[in-house]
């Protein structure tokens, strides 16, 4: 007989991860939800885990045989602390591993392109999910969501440069499906949303949607650096404000088929997402 399949979700209560975790409870298999607090999760077993603190691996790892990566958030050097473990989940029994990365971060490109690189050489099984920016950046805690709800306003160096945002829900459902089907794609996976669009779109959709209007404001690379420099390390807001310049250079000028091809449906618009928000009363 074989065990059943149990997945670790790193991250459990975040973005993407309380949705894969959900995803996959709701699919009837085993998940251990990972986070700091070991914050209990409906359906999954909550675990206590940090990237920094290797002595939370063990429990977090026993009886595991997949795991789906959520990077150490604000870190310039997450290989320093991910390979350690990843060669540690290998040893232990991990057989697949799903790693979230960003389209904007090719296989041994910065930050998180090095996990990405290491991946195929320590499981058969793996997935690297490259999504564009989270749609959930305009809603939630985010800085484009608070200076939104705050000022009306959306501040980028990304000029007229346009953007596949990708809903989050979609990032979690192609996740499940590299978790849990019979084959894992063994690829990296570029996910968008239907359409490219500009920050100028968005803060349009926002006011025709939400009735508040809200508009894009321009700033230079050098501006955004050092708004962002003023709450994150300076190393790690000049590499998100280059992430910007390169969206003015038209780095994220693109859409996928990977959500419908993996999941057989479309990935949500933004208009959609935003009218569904304004249904559940938020924004």
């Amino acid at each position: 007989m074989n065990t059943p399949a149990t997945t670790l979700v790193i991250g459990a209560t975040g973005t993407t991860g309380r949705r894969v975790a959900a995803g996959l409870s709701a699919k009837g298999l085993r998940v251990k939800a990972a986070g700091r607090r070991a914050t209990p999760v409906d359906g999954a077993q909550a675990v206590r885990f940090d990237w920094y603190e290797p002595a939370t691996f063990g429990e977090a790892l026993d009886g595991v045989d997949r795991v789906y990566l959520v990077p150490p958030i604000g870190s310039s050097d997450p290989a320093e602390v991910m390979l350690p473990f990843l060669r540690r989940a290998r040893a232990t029994g991990v057989r697949r591993a799903v790693l979230l990365s960003s389209s904007a971060m090719p296989a041994g490109g910065p930050v998180v392109g090095q996990v990405h690189q290491a991946l195929p050489g320590l499981f058969d099984e793996w997935a690297v999910l490259r999504p564009s920016w989270f749609m959930q950046n305009f809603t939630g805690p985010h800085h484009h969501g608070r200076t939104i709800r705050e000022d009306g306003v959306i501040l980028t160096a990304t000029g007229k440069g346009r953007v596949g945002f990708v809903d989050a829900e979609d990032i979690a459902a192609v996740a499940v499906h590299a978790l849990a089907d019979d084959r894992a794609p063994d690829t990296d996976l570029i996910l968008t949303g239907p359409e490219a669009l500009s920050y100028e779109d968005v803060a349009g959709i926002i006011t025709d949607v939400t009735g508040r209007p809200v508009v894009h404001r321009h700033l230079t690379f050098e501006q955004l650096r050092d708004r962002l420099a003023a709450g994150i390390p300076l190393e790690f807001a000049t590499m998100l404000a280059g992430m910007d310049r390169a969206i003015a250079d038209g780095a994220e000028d693109r859409t996928s088929d990977t959500v419908e091809r993996i999941t057989g449906r479309p990935p949500r618009s933004f208009r959609a997402l935003m009218e569904a928000e304004m249904s559940r009363g938020g924004t």
